[in-house]
Order: C-alpha cells, then sequence, then structure tokens
C-alpha cells in the first residue's frame, strides 16, 4: 500500500501534478506566496520563516534600500552610519572613490573616506611642507607643522627648544640669531 502525497496547503492527496519545494509538496494552485497568496510559478522564489515568498512581497517586506542607489538591496548588505548600502555603494566620498566594505573608514558630514582622503581632505597641514599632519604637530607662529619639518631656516638644523626666532616668517634656531 503507497503512502498518499498530501498538499501542505489544503492537506488534501495530491494525484496529479505537484510543487515539491522546503521539503514538502503542494497542489500547483496552492503554491502561493505567504503574502499576498498569489501563485508563484517562477522556479527562483524566496523563503522566509520556512514559507515562499513572492518576488515582489520579498522586496516591499524584507528588503532594506540602499542609501546610494536607493535600490533594493538582494544581496549582501553592508551596514555602515546607520545606513544599509550595497556593497558597490559603499564608496569613499572623497577623490578616489574607492569601495569601502572591507577597510576602515572615517565619517564626515554623512560622508565616508578612506583614510587618504579623509587626510587630505580635513588633516590640518604643515606650515612647512603642507603635508597633512596625521601625528603630533608643533604648535609656532600660530601655525602647525610635523616635528621634522620644524627647522631652522638658515642652519635647517630642527629646532628643539622653545626659544627661537623669525625672520621672513621664518624660524630661525637660538644658534643662528
Amino acid at each position: 500500500m503507497t503512502e498518499n502525497i498530501v498538499c501542505h496547503k489544503c492537506n488534501q492527496a495530491i494525484t496529479k501534478r505537484m510543487v515539491t519545494a522546503l521539503g514538502k509538496t503542494w497542489h500547483p494552485e496552492h503554491f502561493l506566496c505567504r503574502h499576498c497568496e498569489q501563485p508563484i510559478d517562477d522556479a527562483a522564489f524566496n523563503i522566509q520563516d520556512g514559507e515562499p515568498v513572492c518576488t515582489k512581497c520579498f522586496i516591499e517586506r524584507y528588503t532594506h534600500t540602499c542609501a546610494g542607489c536607493k535600490k533594493p538591496i538582494l544581496e549582501r548588505t553592508i551596514v555602515a552610519m546607520g545606513e544599509n548600502w550595497h556593497e558597490e555603494c559603499f564608496c569613499c566620498g572623497g577623490a578616489c572613490k574607492k569601495p569601502l566594505s572591507n577597510q576602515p573608514f572615517f565619517e564626515r558630514g554623512g560622508k565616508a573616506y578612506c583614510k587618504q582622503d579623509y587626510e587630505n581632505l580635513f588633516a590640518d597641514k604643515c606650515a612647512k611642507c603642507e603635508q597633512p599632519i596625521t601625528t603630533s604637530a608643533i604648535v609656532a607662529m600660530n601655525v602647525k607643522w610635523h616635528h621634522d619639518c620644524f627647522r631652522c631656516n638658515r642652519c635647517s638644523n630642527p629646532i628643539t627648544t622653545p626659544n627661537f626666532t623669525v625672520e621672513g616668517g621664518q624660524p630661525i634656531c637660538p644658534a643662528c640669531d
């Protein structure tokens, strides 16, 4: 004696065509989206709590909208700065536009930046070399300097004392004064 195959939806025997999915069987007309109850005809469908969900309902109910492109996210989601992003949309807001999904980033004004662009755009610049200062700095003459850049304008030796003079807007060490 063979065991009857039963429809997961109506619990009636299936004697002709059937749909097998999620370890269950259905009459084709009973394989429905758990939300809108429309038939799922596509071979590809979504699953929530062990039940089939059509693509339309899945997008409406279970996906996030990308903060970058404003489209639904159907694959891997990056969560950063309180928002959801497609991996390819979470990029540096500076000049390079590099993807930031697998590296540290800095936030400013609601935008994410790679380390280099952040420093180039927002770090204090050295009064001598004009490059970003990313470590401790010397503050002298109302501007900031890299430690290595704060040198005597005559002999080029580092100025390591608080006593120096200024000539033509440049520091002069006590030995050259």
